[in-house]
């Protein structure tokens, strides 16, 4: 032991050799990742290989970027973190942890096939871990991620957050029922919402294995007849919103037989077939009143001289279903769950966040990081089985961040946790489940 520094109000610091950590209950997520067989996973993905012989493990630095991102690393360089962690070291059995850029290099070694590959493997082995879900609903968004400096992709395009920055514009699927991500896809920044869609589509349903897509929803970028035809060819069900172009404004100026669901709120349907088209389909009209609190939808352009139509919000949806017009739009209304993920995705797990100058190299470490979130929902979900899906950082004070040291006595590989005797039966309960 180092000597001691004095400090004010009569204590004294120093320093001890002793592996501690301030993460022990990271110890959780080690024993589910070895119960999922997740390391003998990802040496199957055939990773890219080291540079050099002396380069370390592509399957410990994938797990080094998974465990900084669940100690809140946000950042390449907050992988130092982790590194300068002996006592995760040995939890995790690296030989010696390694710097973030070793990290970065890993990942400068992906280019667009590499990316592919490596991830339906990934998906692949995530969903075949899911045997008590066979039915999803699949939800997919796109969103945009402003940049800041120059970074391959990260052009000027739609970024209503910052008009004229420069932004990548990423498309993402959601499976509803688990929470979790089903593809990611990296583009530029002035990519239309539905482009590359229909391939994207086919990746995501590749990822899934033998999981049916019971439905499928989508925001207005995604109103495109080629969508519709790709899902009514696979008898896929989807409800996608449809954009309110001036040719359905003149058809929803004249529609009638509104059926009030409550005072300011209004349905109504028809059979649609805009420009383009090689069948009608059905369309479900909502309108409520603008004097209704954060009504959503918008007013029709067109007739805005027309005080009657202007007092209304409208939206509309496009669908396979034949289910009622109020179910329709019920279930519609559960996609706005994916915008949550978004949001969490942007805040804990480094998606506007995690960039580097190559674009292949960019795609593969948000790849990662979705498999970080992936593994972290599970854990909400198989280990701690709270009706409440807590965020990263709740998570963090709930259950990861906890104090804790290895025993003296190295022939014990016994890891000591600091949680308090009120908590200490509820925390080993969670073993039985990890």
């Amino acid at each position: 032991m180092a000597k001691s520094a004095q400090a004010g109000n009569g204590f004294s610091v120093s320093f001890t050799d002793r592996e501690v950590t301030a993460w022990g209950g990271l110890a959780l997520l080690k024993q589910m990742l070895d119960s999922l067989g997740f390391r003998q996973a990802v040496e199957s993905w055939d990773l890219p290989a080291p540079g050099s012989n002396r380069g370390y493990d592509p399957v410990q630095l994938i797990e080094q970027f998974i465990v900084s991102i669940w100690c809140g690393g946000c950042r390449f360089a907050h992988a130092e973190t982790v590194r300068m962690d002996n006592a995760l070291t040995r939890l995790f059995g690296w030989p010696k942890a390694a710097g973030h850029k070793a990290i970065l290099r890993l990942f400068a070694r992906f280019d667009m096939l590499g990316n592919e590959r490596v991830q339906a493997e990934a998906y692949g082995w995530l969903f075949s871990q899911i045997k008590h879900l066979q039915r999803v609903t699949l939800d997919v968004d796109s969103t945009v991620i402003t940049r800041h400096g120059d970074q391959e992709g990260a052009v000027r395009g739609y970024n209503p957050g910052r008009r004229g920055r420069a932004s990548h514009h990423p498309l993402l699927a959601f499976v509803a029922e688990a929470r979790l991500v089903a593809n990611f896809w990296l583009r530029p920044g002035n990519t239309h919402s539905a482009n590359n869609i229909l391939q994207f589509l086919e990746s995501t349903l590749h990822h899934l294995g033998d999981k049916v897509v019971g439905l499928l929803r989508a925001d207005s970028g995604f109103f495109d007849e080629a969508v519709f035809s790709l899902l009514e060819g696979k008898r896929t069900p989807y409800i996608i919103a449809a954009r309110l172009t001036q040719a359905l404004q003149r058809q929803l100026y004249q529609a009638n037989s509104w059926w009030a669901l409550a005072p300011g709120l209004e349905l109504t349907e028809f059979s649609y077939r805009a420009s383009g088209w090689s069948t009608p389909r059905r369309l479900i009209v909502i309108r409520q009143s603008v004097k209704r609190r954060e009504a959503p939808g918008k007013t029709l352009s067109l007739f805005a001289d027309d005080p009657d139509i202007q007092g209304w919000r409208y939206s509309a949806l496009v669908t396979s279903l034949e289910l009622p017009m109020v179910e329709v739009w019920r279930s519609y209304r559960g996609r706005a769950d994916c915008e949550n993920r978004i949001k969490e995705l942007k805040a804990d797990f480094g998606l506007d966040a995690f960039n580097l100058r190559d674009f292949w190299a960019t795609e593969a470490a948000l790849g990662f990081a979705m498999l970080a979130y992936n593994l972290m929902s599970l854990f909400r979900q198989a280990v701690l089985r709270s009706r409440v899906q807590h965020t990263l950082s709740t998570l963090h004070g709930l259950v990861l961040a906890i104090g804790g040291s290895w025993h003296p006595d190295a022939k014990q590989n016994r890891l000591l946790l600091s949680v308090p005797r009120r908590k200490r039966a509820w925390f080993s309960g969670l073993w039985e489940y990890a």
